[in-house]
């Protein structure tokens, strides 16, 4: 070790234990409570040294240690169903699976016929260049497609972390907005029930009750959230085509399976139908321990300082002081539901502008916890070592010029106005 490079200390000493807030949990990591606790505090405006190295290991390392164990999963959990070797291809765009998904139909009929026509008359209305970081599974003998795996992007995971918590702090400045109401009804001497309440007055509670939050916030103060804690739990996710008799198959393997057990299923009806697993699974760390590390970290690592010995035994560390547990999703659909989520009726790439769209909550704080979920999990791709100021206080107003700056000066791109 370099005689000028501090000792990395133990993992549990990071996690601060900071108070207030909202606790966000995401079971596909490890170290999760580490993670949680830079959010609660960079909601607060706290920011710390410490959290660029931390940020580093905590977003790099769980690519590393969930690419790993997603690997092994997916190998036991597709050959299962056709006891057959089989043969992953890794993918960086969605077109290469929309591609798979109809080259061969295992059967046909006239939707399935139609879908396919749709999709390669007009190949580019289907959402071909999302970027898609998985891997495809066919069958080793015959070339049939049967599957894949993905990690949920870092833009994807900040921007699902960040519509949790504006859903969760919406609810608390509602849950606000109505204890001022039950104290105006207090004062006029009625029952809550029947106050009328003019629009102007809801907004105005509305309102007070935001800035409640702003100013808990700025102050550093634990506002009022009576809610759950909130998780996600698939930034590791399966994919699987089967038919029903199969996946009843599947589901009794799983159950056999050693270090998994399936602790959700949901079953999806309507437009998008298919069985949506959360698997509670233990990796095997001395397997995942025995690949070295590739160059593509090593490098990332030596430009925050880290010789390729130091992170190699970053991430031992790293892998053998966390959780021996970790949450992924499995997704099971028969192939002609999993057209209609790719091409057909209920397009994946729709129901994500749909999200979007739904969100009630659309003000200068929620922009702002957007932002601040983008830039911190953003941060640890960049080059730059030294975390600084934070550049976004959730209380403050920004123009979405400003929000373009920052990302761009922490890339060192240049602005605007370079040729001054």
């Amino acid at each position: 070790m370099k005689a000028d490079k501090k000792p990395l200390r133990p993992w549990p000493l990071y996690y601060t234990g900071f108070g207030g807030g909202i606790m966000i949990t995401i079971n596909s990591f490890l170290h999760r409570e580490a993670l949680d606790d830079i959010i609660r505090r960079w909601m607060y405006g706290e920011a710390r040294p410490a959290d660029a190295d931390l940020l580093t290991r905590l977003v790099h390392f769980n690519h590393v240690y969930v690419s790993r164990y997603l690997e092994l999963f997916s190998g036991l959990i597709f050959q299962e169903p056709y006891h057959k070797p089989i043969s992953p291809r890794p993918v960086q765009l969605k077109g290469e699976l929309k591609d798979a998904l109809i080259a061969d139909p295992p059967y046909r009929n006239e939707r399935i016929d139609e879908l396919i026509d749709d999709y390669r008359r007009n190949p580019g209305r289907f959402y071909r260049e999302t970027p898609f970081h998985g891997t495809l599974y066919f069958h080793s003998q015959n070339g049939s497609y049967l599957g894949s795996s993905r990690i949920k992007r870092v833009r994807r995971l900040a921007e699902k972390s960040a519509r949790r918590i504006i859903d969760r702090i919406f609810d608390t400045i509602k849950r606000h907005a109505d204890i001022l109401a039950d104290e105006r009804a207090r004062l006029l001497g009625i029952p809550r029930e029947r106050l009328l309440t003019a629009p102007e007055d809801m907004t105005d509670e509305f309102l007070q009750a935001e800035n409640r939050i702003l100013e808990d916030l700025q102050l550093k103060r634990p506002f009022m959230d009576t809610g759950k804690k909130l998780v996600i739990n698939d930034v590791a996710g399966i994919k699987v085509i089967l038919e029903e008799e199969e996946q009843q198959q599947l589901m009794a393997f799983l159950n056999r399976l050693p270090d998994c057990k399936v602790i959700e299923e949901e079953r999806h009806v309507g437009r998008y139908n298919a069985t949506n697993l959360i698997v509670r699974y233990r990796p095997p760390r001395k397997e995942i321990l025995a690949r070295p590390l590739g160059w593509g970290l090593l490098s990332i690592m030596q430009g925050r300082g880290f010789s390729p010995y130091e992170a190699r035994a970053a991430f031992i560390e790293f892998v053998d002081s966390g959780e021996e547990d970790v949450h992924l999703e499995i997704i099971l659909s028969t192939y002609q539901e999993m057209l209609e989520s790719e091409i057909g009726r209920c397009i994946h790439e729709d129901r994500i502008i749909e999200q979007r769209l739904r969100q009630q909550y659309r003000g200068p704080l929620a922009r702002n916890i957007q932002c601040l979920m983008e830039y911190l999990f953003t941060y640890p791709t960049s080059r730059q070592r030294e975390l600084g100021e934070l550049p976004i206080r959730l209380w403050n107003r920004y123009l979405p010029d400003y929000f373009d700056e920052i990302l761009k000066r922490l890339f060192h791109i240049p602005t605007d106005n370079y040729f001054d």
